[in-house]
């Protein structure tokens, strides 16, 4: 079955730019980053779009469809009525570079100030021993294909500008978490999270983990039990107080 849908696509750059309205053919089985090579193969051979996979892994064509943060390929269009407008939109949170790609540069400087796995000193590659119980809890943060559409729903950021410098944002926060929870990693993760990533600013909406396409639950399972530890380890009189007992042990 074809039909000519309505598509409503924003054409611009650094500059500025509008909605334009496309129909195109849409034929059984489709995804939306199908219609858009189509309009660039037939009506608009210069829209940028990106892309890469095409299978829902590389996290690479994340846009707005009809508001909503999605994966261009992994959005069929018999999700949509076919007399329904389909407006396709560049990610509000991070600046436009022309089109529907958007500049995410934000996130790589985020994820290059989060330490990476932090093992014991003496202990060397090749001697890590763990228990399979110990990982799985984490083991689902690594399903993270940084798609960035949580970065980008996050209102945090996406809402108030100024905040970027002081906030991670959830894929970075759940990293950290994800490190908090490795059974072998020694670094300060907690005051960090804090401190130097913005913890404290997440009011936890759910929103991240409602567009996750890999469907991981992300406030529930990374950032609550960071939260929860970060609160601990400042306010619950016994871990202070086994805090200090180590630290004067230790000579501090």
């Amino acid at each position: 079955m074809s039909y000519k849908a309505d598509f409503r696509i924003w054409r611009g750059d650094t500059d500025g730019g509008e909605l334009r309205d496309f129909k195109v053919e849409v034929n059984e089985g489709e995804v939306v980053l199908d219609i858009i090579h189509r309009l660039q193969a037939t009506q608009a051979p210069d829209l940028a779009v990106r892309w890469n996979c095409k299978a829902g892994k590389c996290g690479s064509c994340s846009a707005e469809i009809n508001g909503r943060p999605r994966l261009l390929c992994m959005t069929r269009m018999s999700t949509f009525a076919p007399e329904e407008v389909v407006t396709v939109t560049p990610m509000r949170t991070f600046p436009v570079i022309r089109d529907l790609v958007t500049d995410v540069s934000f996130n790589y400087a985020k994820a290059r100030k989060v330490p990476s796995f932090t093992p014991p000193k003496g202990l060397k590659p090749g001697e890590y021993r763990m228990q399979q119980v110990d990982v799985e809890r984490s083991q689902e943060f690594r399903k993270c294909i940084e798609c960035f559409l949580c970065q980008n729903t996050c209102h945090v950021i996406r809402d108030f500008e100024d905040n970027k410098p002081a906030f991670s944002g959830p894929r970075f926060l759940m990293r950290i978490a994800e490190l908090d929870m490795h059974p072998l990693d020694v670094a300060d993760r907690q005051q960090a999270a804090q401190e130097e990533h913005g913890l404290g600013l997440c009011n936890i909406t759910k929103c991240c983990t409602d567009v996750c396409p890999e469907n991981i639950h992300i406030t529930d399972n990374a950032l609550i039990p960071m939260k929860e530890r970060v609160a601990d380890r400042k306010y619950d009189p016994l871990v202070w107080l086994g805090n200090r007992i180590r630290r004067r042990g230790s000579g501090d």
